[in-house]
Parts: structure tokens; sequence; C-alpha cells
């Protein structure tokens, strides 16, 4: 059961048989079934949660009420929101399951606690950030130097298994686009 998030912890740093059982031990468990809102705006996010399987997004409702996903994450990625979990204040965002999720959380005692018995823990929640950092950096090159097109491109190639998963508005929204921009460029890709 936790094979992949072991798996990914290890990436930063070597675990001892001791350690792996307190790691696990501190995780919570979660199946969470598909529509299952896990943050709302206004709530103090309680959680960075792993993604053993399915797939969760990100997004807010800006002025005309209309929703703007911010991101994705699915099997392997952990999720949360870092500004109201680290600051205890309110979130911007909602985070919502885009299918059945099972998912390993760890709630702000639990990691602090986790980080007090294992500080080497400190590593991995550090590289997470800047992958994190690094992808928002990347997006927002790409929002402002690429053309819609390219950046549908890039999407498709750098998440493939995300337009198989979620609906198109969510990807349109994504973008920054219609989705009928995102139907308009997938008919011309088919006809290449």
């Amino acid at each position: 059961m936790y094979e992949k998030i072991l798996e990914n912890v290890t990436k930063c740093v070597e675990l001892t048989q001791e350690e792996i059982q307190l790691f696990t031990g501190i995780l919570t468990h979660r199946i969470i079934p598909k529509k299952t809102i896990l943050l709302r705006e206004g709530e103090i996010c309680e959680f960075e949660g792993y993604i053993n399987k399915g797939c969760a997004r990100i997004y807010y409702i800006n002025e005309k009420g209309t929703e703007v996903t911010l991101s994705f994450a699915v099997e392997d990625w952990w999720v949360t929101d870092i500004a109201s979990f680290n600051d205890k204040t309110p979130s911007r965002f909602y985070i919502e399951a885009s299918e059945d999720t099972e998912m390993f959380l760890l709630t702000p005692h639990s990691k602090e606690a986790l980080l007090t018995f294992i500080p080497k823990f400190e590593r991995v929640f550090r590289m997470l950030v800047q992958k994190s950092l690094s992808r928002l950096q990347n997006r927002l090159v790409s929002t402002i130097s690429k053309t819609a097109t390219e950046r549908y491109l890039e999407f498709i190639e750098l998440y493939p298994s995300i337009p198989l998963r979620v609906p198109q508005y969510y990807i349109a929204s994504y973008l920054g686009v219609s989705p009928e921009f995102i139907s308009t460029i997938r008919k011309r890709l088919a006809t290449k």
C-alpha cells in the first residue's frame, strides 16, 4: 500500500526500517469519491496530500463566478494550499477530487511530528517546494511567451494522461482559453 509514497520520498532521502514504520504510521489513508471538495475558499487547509491513485484539481472562482483551474495533481504528486497550510490563513482556492482518489494525508500536527522525529524529511519537503516552484515558473513563462496552441501542445506533452481523465473545459480553464478553442485545436491536429 505504501510502495509509491516510499519511492517518492526515497528519491530525496534514505530511510531506515524504523523511519519507514514511523512515517507510514503517521500518514492518514483516505479514499475520496469523485467530485468531493477537500478544501473550500475561506477554509484553512489542514492537509498535505500525496496522491497514490486518482486525480485532483486546484481552482478558484473569479469575479464572474467562473472556475479557473490552477493545477492538476495525479499519481505520485502532492496537493495542498501551501500558504493556507503553513500560515493558517483562509484559502483562496478549492481542491476537488476529479476522479475517485486514494490519498495519504499529513495534518499540520502530524507533519510537525514527522519533522521532529525524522528531521531529514525537511529535505523531502524542500525538494517538493522547489519542484513545484520550478513548474510554476515554467508555466508562467509559457503563458507569457507562447500561443494558446503551443501551450496546449506543451500541456499534452508534459501531462499526457490528464486530457484522458478530466473534462476538456478544465483543461481550457487551465490554459486560459475556451473549450471551443480546445476542440478547434484538436480537430486541426487530427487532420495533420
